[in-house]
């Protein structure tokens, strides 16, 4: 079968020509790593997976999911540190199987990014409202809920989101700088939690600890997979990240490992200082603190979990932007989009473009079903990533790898496995969803993609 595929030395000289302003170190792509990682997973998931599905054992839930994500995270760090381009999945799969696998999979990043950051955007405005009506501010109902809902439009979602974009247009090192800060106000608000609550565990919570049993573990580990999704996203940043080849996998792998530590930590707490049925509740690390008298810290907490969801979205905004500067760049979007701006060094076209989409999604549209979205077009990335690291291995046995998967000719298969199993796990209406965008995409791709590709213009077909 014929394919465009985009020669590894053609990526790598692409980036060399158009560069992005080089300012992330490890530890900027570990505070990133976190930033998107710890939000809505540990803050209100958590709660409603032990609850519905594992019981006190969504401890070992989070186990399972991380054992799958570090099968994941294991291809990508490869391939990061491999092809330290913009793009992260879509620019692997062009290297890798081709034009068209690549265009799907980056469509597939619009729908994760976009609808992913709109949601949580739309929880932030939750927190943020909650927390001032207990301040005594109340803000009105016709500016906190959007037209589904009753109102007219969600404000703050659509403020915290613009202010976000413009951060992201003066430049990622002065947005790093905001996610750090948020980033440490999360983790202090995380372990006053820890601090308060662990005092008061009874170990006769955790009894039984497999109310649902081992089925429940499984079920548990599909749900709280979701909670891990966004390492990807640092990916996206190879480009600005000085000696990729080193940090990249440093600052994927760690953040993982950390943010397991505190999913399992958090969890442990929850359902030993109650009994897992009370926390089927939007608030989970909240309401534990009231239940055991601390409401100043769970004051404190609230604004911890603000923060949180502050830099998942900046993180998402982010990584959006970056996919459309590599499909751009290839001429499968309008290139005028990756415009890279000559004082701050950064996609200001698709940074304008993206936050403000995001917004008006936000703003006025209810998020409800259309979120499951982004998990399944995320899997979907996932499973081709994987699948690009044994095929660069058949093809490109020669590239230099400064950082190689240990084991990949097992590791990638189940990641692939994983997600797949994972990805069936999702209600059917979400499939058919997933069908219908995809489909749109393909549509999109024949009408403009296809014709308008540089790779196209310059060779109109490569021999796979």
């Amino acid at each position: 079968m014929n394919l465009r595929v985009k020669s590894v030395a053609s990526l790598i000289a692409q980036t060399d020509r158009q560069t992005l302003k080089r300012s992330l170190g490890a530890f900027d792509l570990f505070i990133m790593g976190v930033g998107v990682i710890v939000g809505t997973g540990i803050f209100v998931m958590t709660g409603v997976a032990a609850a519905e599905y594992a019981g006190p054992a969504i401890i070992l839930s989070f186990a399972f999911s991380a054992v799958a994500c570090a099968f994941i995270c294991l291809s990508y760090s490869e391939l990061a540190a491999a092809l330290p381009a913009a793009g992260s999945s879509y620019a692997y799969s062009y290297a890798a199987a081709g034009e068209f696998v690549a265009w799907m999979v980056g469509w597939n990043l619009i729908l994760e990014y976009t609808v992913g950051a709109s949601a949580v955007a739309a929880g932030w405005s939750a927190y943020f409202v909650g927390i001032l009506k207990a301040g005594g501010i109340a803000l009105p109902h016709a500016i906190t809920a959007v037209p589904h809902d009753g109102g007219l439009i969600n404000l703050p979602a659509v403020l915290i989101l613009f202010f976000l974009t413009t951060l992201l247009v003066l430049g990622v090192k002065e947005s790093i700088r905001l996610s750090r800060f948020l980033v440490y106000v999360k983790l202090g608000a995380i372990f006053l939690f820890l601090l308060l609550a662990t005092p008061a565990i009874e170990p006769t919570n955790w009894v039984p600890f497999l109310p649902f049993g081992f089925k429940g573990i499984t079920a548990g580990t599909a749900i709280i997979f979701l909670a891990y999704i966004g390492f990807d996203s640092l990916a996206t940043a190879a480009e600005e990240t000085r000696n990729p080849q080193r940090n990249m996998p440093i600052g994927i792998i760690s953040s993982l490992v950390v943010c397991t530590i505190l999913y399992m930590s958090v969890s442990a707490v929850l359902t030993g200082v109650v009994p897992f049925a009370e926390l089927d509740n939007a608030e989970p690390v909240t309401y534990v603190l009231r239940k055991i008298g601390y409401n100043f810290g769970s004051a404190i907490v609230g604004v911890g979990a603000i923060a949180g969801l502050t830099t998942v979205c900046l993180v998402l905004i982010y990584a959006q932007t970056r996919a459309f500067f590599a499909m751009a760049r290839d001429g499968l979007i309008p290139d005028g989009i990756c415009k890279v701006h000559r004082k701050y060094g950064t996609p200001h076209i698709a940074t304008i473009l993206v936050g403000t989409m995001m917004a008006l999604i936000a703003g006025f549209t209810p998020i409800g079903v259309v979120a499951e979205m982004c998990n399944i077009g995320t899997l979907f990335a996932f499973i081709v990533t994987s699948a690009c690291v044994l095929i660069l291995r058949r093809t490109q046995p020669n590239l230099p790898r400064p950082f190689r998967c240990p084991a990949a000719n097992l590791v990638a298969p189940l990641a692939i496995l994983s997600s797949l199993v994972i990805m069936l796990s999702l209600p059917w209406a979400t499939w058919v969803r997933f069908v219908a965008w995809s489909l749109i995409g393909a549509l999109v791709y024949a009408l403009y993609g296809y014709r308008r590709s540089k790779l196209g213009a310059e060779r109109p077909v490569a021999a796979e």
